[in-house]
């Protein structure tokens, strides 16, 4: 019971962190998405929103890298066809949300990053997070520079993704998602050396 209402919390204040913004979501406002009680939310976080924000980062990440793991795997293990797989799990949800699901980290990064060190922590363990699975991937399909790459690949993602939201057109997200796909099979095709 105890977490599962932990869970419900989680996952409210992500979704409200994703459609609204850190700042512009109240705590009230989350355990009343979550079904909660109210006296709950200081029960599983005694250090208030800024520790359910640190720790709705980490549940956030976490979630969105068993998303690319699936994603790849059905892709067959090809780093191009999962970014392209990717990319366009984010089209559908920008457009079935009604431009409201963006990335929950990127949201809560944008706000905290000069208000919040614990927030700011947390946001850059994530994308650190991202970019060490992705460039491993990246690696063992022997696409080089695998590192380099992994963070080319996220800051295209990220930033495709606030331009399609904020322009309320996916066209920068399906216009990026083919030319990453492209440096990933050029690179892979060239065993990582530069033009």
């Amino acid at each position: 019971m105890g977490s599962d209402t932990r869970t419900r919390l989680l996952e409210a204040a992500a979704q409200l962190f994703r459609e609204q913004g850190y700042a512009a979501t109240g705590l009230k406002q989350i355990t009343t998405e979550a079904g909660a009680p109210w006296g709950s939310l200081y029960h599983f976080f005694p250090g208030g929103k800024e520790q359910l924000g640190v720790e709705t980062v980490a549940h956030s990440g976490t979630r969105y890298l068993r998303l690319f793991d699936l994603v790849y795997g059905r892709a067959d293990g090809d780093a191009a066809d999962a970014v392209l797989d990717f990319f366009q799990l984010s089209v559908d949800a920008l457009e079935k949300s009604g431009w409201g699901d963006g990335c929950p980290i990127a949201t809560v990064a944008l706000e905290a990053a000069s208000t919040s060190e614990p927030l700011r922590h947390a946001c850059a363990d994530v994308f650190a997070g991202w970019r060490a699975a992705t460039a491993r991937r990246f690696a063992m399909e022997g696409i080089e520079p695998a590192e380099d790459l992994a963070v080319y690949v996220l800051a295209a993602f990220e930033g495709a993704i606030i331009l399609s939201r904020t322009s309320h057109d996916t066209g920068p997200l399906q216009v990026t998602a083919k030319i990453v796909a492209q440096t990933i099979r050029d690179r892979r095709r060239s065993g990582g050396s530069a033009d």
